[in-house]
């Protein structure tokens, strides 16, 4: 008797915690396809490109052939050592929308994309600045509709959700539990409500009031944080500005790693700059994670143990054991295919939980590994936190 009340005790437990955990996502707006306004103020968009030479021309062109009818591109090469810049000049000589900046040597101080945005609004002459990362491809109404969807909610800032794109096996199994730990550790709805200091933004589609911009100090302010789209949102929100944080599924789409190894070294490096000032938040997001890695792979355990015991006497005890665990289990595989359903995934791929739990557990205690050591992270040939 004594195990039958820990299971169910562990089964209401378990379905408090899951549907918490599953709920924090909850994007209140949503960025429709919308026809630009009239008339149109002009639009800056600015797009940072350190060895983009892969993405950079499918950034470039989508942008080139937005609907809306007055913007400029403006792409920074940040000192690229690839075919990014002869792309550039290329787009460049077919499209007058686009302006190059060459990126100047990091000054003192700065770290790389503060430092090749803040070039971008010095260059950019629009109304509103347009913070577009390479690896995103805009739809041709993106910019019109997210312009009105601002305007609509009195946003200073507004930023989008992009479309993840999943390809690859190890996309599939580890983006979505990344997501979810992403919403988690954000709220979009605490960081949409002005009376909470939650504040964060999503790098691959800023969009923001020139004033707004300028209030704050521009990139200049915030020259020396690495997570700049946070810091951005975090400085706009306690000035008093208004930050809202939407659902832009349908008028962006971004992939930002292709493989295992791009993603333990991107996420392991997006963890570790997001939390290295923030111990508590660390602490907390390895423990939740290697929790969740314990607690998918104990429930496949529960429900055995359970078929075990009703297989030795037959009785009722074990009989409510194996329906407890499967309930929970069937409970995390319904959320977690309604999570990558969101994602554009079969719902089969929820029987990966297991896998991806302990992936995301993993690149938790990595990053937490080089908090504690002072190892840092190189990106894009630079190393942090001595860049």
């Amino acid at each position: 008797m004594p195990l039958v009340i820990l299971s169910t005790l562990a089964l209401l437990l378990g379905l408090l915690i899951l549907y918490w955990i599953h709920n924090q996502a909850q994007l209140d707006i949503v960025v429709q396809p919308a026809c630009p306004l009239q008339p149109a103020p002009l639009i800056s968009v600015c797009v940072p490109a350190r060895n983009e030479a892969h993405n950079i021309r499918a950034c470039a062109e989508a942008i080139l052939l937005q609907d809306f009818p007055n913007f400029e591109l403006i792409v920074v090469d940040d000192r690229s050592s690839d075919a990014t810049p002869a792309i550039l000049d290329d787009l460049a000589a077919r499209d007058a929308h686009l302006k190059i900046v060459h990126g100047s040597d990091l000054p003192p101080g700065w770290v790389g994309k503060p430092h090749a945005l803040h070039q971008a609004a010095n260059a950019a002459r629009g109304d509103w600045l347009c913070f577009v990362d390479a690896d995103t491809l805009l739809a041709p109404s993106a910019l019109g509709s997210a312009l009105v969807a601002a305007l609509e909610s009195e946003a200073d800032l507004f930023s989008m959700l992009t479309y993840q794109v999943t390809v690859s096996f190890w996309e599939k199994v580890v983006l979505p539990l990344v997501m979810t730990a992403l919403s988690v550790g954000f709220s979009p709805r605490r960081v949409n409500d002005p009376t909470l200091p939650d504040a964060i933004a999503n790098g691959q589609f800023i969009l923001i009031k020139r004033s707004a911009y300028d209030a704050v100090g521009g990139h200049a302010q915030i020259r020396d944080q690495i997570v700049e789209d946070k810091a951005l949102a975090e400085a706009v929100k306690s000035a008093g500005l208004k930050l809202i944080l939407a659902n832009g599924y349908l008028l962006a789409r971004t992939r930002m790693y292709t493989s295992l190894p791009q993603m333990w070294e991107g996420w392991t490096k997006n963890i570790y700059l997001g939390l290295r000032d923030r111990p508590s938040m660390l602490i907390l997001g390895v423990f939740g994670a290697t929790l969740s890695a314990i607690a998918a792979l104990i429930l496949p355990l529960w429900a055995f143990f359970g078929v075990l015991w009703w297989l030795r006497d037959g009785s009722w005890l074990g009989t409510t054991v194996t329906l407890e665990a499967l309930a929970l289990w069937s409970y995390l595989l319904y959320l977690r295919a309604r999570v990558g359903r969101a994602m554009g995934l079969s719902g089969w791929w929820a029987l990966t939980a297991t896998l991806g739990a302990a992936v995301f557990a993993a690149m938790m205690l990595s990053s937490a590994w080089k908090v504690l050591s002072g190892t840092g992270v190189t990106w894009k040939g630079r190393r942090y936190p001595n860049s």
